[in-house]
């Protein structure tokens, strides 16, 4: 005998996967990627901000360097 909480657990998570089936990939059209390719939608269009988004990463890390060659930055090279 199944409890209510698990049938309803079942029931939700049948619901969450059913949801999932039916994604439709996104279609840009062609007129709209002159928008997508504008310089704003750029992550790296500043590089002083680019700087400080690294040194904050780094800085909760805990590591520094590894971020454009190989390598995990724990010392250990």
């Amino acid at each position: 005998m199944e409890t209510p909480l698990r049938s309803a657990a079942l029931l939700l998570a049948a619901l969450l996967l059913g949801g999932c089936a039916t994604f439709q990939p996104v279609r840009v059209q062609p007129w709209e990627r002159a928008t997508l390719a504008d310089e704003l939608m750029n992550p790296r269009r500043a590089p002083l901000d680019a700087v400080f988004a690294e040194h904050i990463l780094f800085s909760r890390e805990g590591s520094a360097g590894g971020a454009g060659v190989g390598g995990s930055g724990c010392g250990c090279n």
